[in-house]
């Protein structure tokens, strides 16, 4: 049952971060058990874990749905990730193993290839590789509850990330402050790798709430 609800979370956490599933959008028990073909429990044990994690919203009497945020809460959320992820990048870069910069070098290469302008272009796979690009760096903090921390707050502005929303000149910054990072990272600059992450949300934000009142 327990493999059960942590594959089931597992598809509708990919699901709700990707986009498939729109913030808002209610997550019926019965019609999960039938698309996951699994029973109601592990669906209930599922939604329960997702909801600790800040993306999904459980009400009595009116079941679950994919959490969504007002702007400030937004702001705010900003706010927390400003103090928390560049913090977590500086103390991620002296623990950085060969294999993770390799990795977050193919990530941050693999980015620029699939977000430049064109026919080839393609924002749902930058969308999928900045999770991982940023989860590399969390991993290698070493802390977790800084990464428990940074998580949700996370979770909870990559629901609302559309890279669709960037102006050319952002999308632009935005892929290069990953290629960036990597050399801070390869150099051993944990301030350098610090100055790149807290710039590159700025730069998120902006894109996301510069419209918003």
């Amino acid at each position: 049952m327990r493999a059960a609800a942590e594959q089931a979370a597992r598809v509708l956490r990919e699901e709700i971060l990707s986009g498939a599933i729109a913030s808002g959008a209610r997550l019926g028990e019965a019609e999960l058990a039938g698309r996951l073909s699994v029973s109601r429990t592990p669906i209930r044990e599922a939604l329960s874990r997702l909801a600790a994690e800040g993306l999904v919203e459980i009400q009595p009497n009116r079941g679950a749905r994919v959490a969504s945020w007002t702007t400030e809460q937004l702001r705010e959320i900003f706010d927390l990730r400003l103090r928390l992820e560049p913090y977590a990048v500086r103390q991620a870069v002296p623990n950085l193993t060969p294999d993770q910069l390799a990795e977050l070098d193919h990530l941050a290469a693999a980015m620029s290839r699939a977000g430049r302008p064109g026919k080839n272009q393609d924002l749902a796979v930058v969308e999928e590789l900045n999770r991982r690009f940023h989860g590399v760096f969390i991993d290698a903090a070493g802390s977790p509850p800084l990464a428990g921390a940074l998580r949700g707050v996370i979770h909870a502005s990559v629901v609302h990330q559309n890279f669709h929303d960037y102006a050319p000149d952002a999308l632009r910054r935005s892929l290069h402050h990953h290629v960036e990072m990597v050399a801070a990272a390869r150099a051993g600059d944990g301030d350098w790798a610090e100055a790149i992450m807290r710039a590159h949300l700025y730069n998120a934000r902006a894109t996301m709430l510069g419209g918003r009142p």
